[in-house]
């Protein structure tokens, strides 16, 4: 069984960072879960939005022991979509039934794959998931940024690919 998945958020499913993560994932035969196909409704304080498709992707998460997440660089943030998501992980430290599947994601590595039309990757970008990561007990694995400023354009990215590839392998393999 796979140890690893990705979690899938952008505008545009085939843009620059859909068609990065799907050369990774396709070098690494994992699984994308492309947040637009669920059904993912905000966090509510009174929780009555329990009958959409959080929990059961989070039950799916749970059987992996790595978790990318992927996105474009919006105005310094994750895709919408992924920050629903994210916002929603709210509901595994509130909800008494969830507990323990909110501390089973203590230990699991994160990884983070994402486009800008920069250099770098923005720091706000990276904290706010690093921060996010460390509060539910998430290794912080690898990051792979690309500049797709003239968008996605394989080649010119194939190294930092490959690096960022063997950095997921190595987490798989000591896990």
């Amino acid at each position: 069984m796979p140890t690893t998945i990705a979690l899938f958020s952008s505008g545009r499913r085939h843009g620059n960072t859909g068609q990065l993560i799907d050369r990774i994932a396709g070098e690494l035969q994992i699984e994308v879960v492309d947040l637009a196909d669920k059904t993912i409704s905000p966090f509510d304080y009174e929780h009555r939005n329990r009958n959409d498709d959080f929990e059961p992707l989070i039950r799916h998460l749970l059987g992996f022991d790595q978790i990318i997440f992927a996105s474009p660089v919006y105005w310094y943030a994750v895709a919408g979509p992924m920050k629903i998501f994210i916002d929603r992980t709210s509901d595994l430290l509130d909800v008494p039934e969830l507990l323990e599947q909110g501390r089973a994601f203590r230990g699991k590595t994160a990884h983070v794959v994402c486009t800008s039309i920069y250099d770098d990757v923005s720091a706000h970008f990276l904290g706010a998931l690093r921060d996010t990561f460390s509060y539910l007990g998430m290794e912080f694995g690898a990051c792979m940024h690309a500049n797709c400023e003239d968008g996605y354009i394989a080649s010119k990215h194939e190294d930092d690919v490959r690096i960022f590839i063997e950095r997921v392998r190595n987490c798989r393999s000591t896990m």
